[in-house]
């Protein structure tokens, strides 16, 4: 399927943001994350390189910064196969990490939003964990600006500000809905 893809559209520049993005669901099924986020990307890159796409920007995570979880190992080697076919082809290859993105599927915002709708409590996976979050239109715009930047295999860390604590992030969730953190909808 991806190689008729490939054939029909005739792409010069690849965006691969197929990915399983959930650290816990690749713990308990860590053989899908190694099926989704490494052999998906190799064939994605062969692919890529016989249909002579120019560019193909990998998009990965911070998670894959020194990986403690198959997620971010995943999602590591994949950055390496990306790596190791940039300096064996003319098709050009760079990977993009970064941080949370708020609304997309699997973030906190919508997992809250259930949460919420059941009358709670949120649930934050610890007191002090701090992620990098950003909107979809910031997230757009750093996976646009590494496509012009990013050449032979890099993986580029760009600027996603300062981590937030998940912890505040929900008090001000609430916040957001006219609801007192802790007393009326515990977190």
């Amino acid at each position: 399927r991806l190689n008729q893809v490939f054939e029909t559209h005739l792409p010069d520049i690849v965006f691969h943001a197929a990915a399983y993005k959930q650290v816990p669901m690749m713990e308990f099924h860590p053989e899908e994350a190694v099926k989704v986020n490494i052999f998906g990307t190799y064939n994605l890159a062969l692919l890529a390189i016989k249909n002579q796409v120019e560019k193909v920007v990998f998009i990965s995570t911070d998670k894959a910064v020194n990986p403690t979880s198959v997620m971010g190992a995943t999602k590591r080697f994949a950055e390496f196969i990306c790596s190791a076919f940039s300096h064996n082809s003319s098709t050009k290859f760079c990977s993009v990490r970064f941080g949370n993105v708020l609304g997309s599927r699997g973030s906190v915002i919508p997992i809250w939003t259930e949460q919420l709708k059941r009358g709670g409590p949120l649930t934050v996976t610890h007191q002090d964990m701090q992620r990098y979050i950003m909107t979809i239109p910031e997230a757009v715009a750093l996976v646009l600006q590494a496509s012009l930047k990013g050449n032979d295999g890099e993986v580029l860390v760009l600027d996603m500000g300062e981590p937030v604590r998940v912890y505040k992030l929900a008090e001000e969730f609430l916040k957001l809905h006219k609801i007192r953190p802790n007393q009326d909808v515990d977190i």
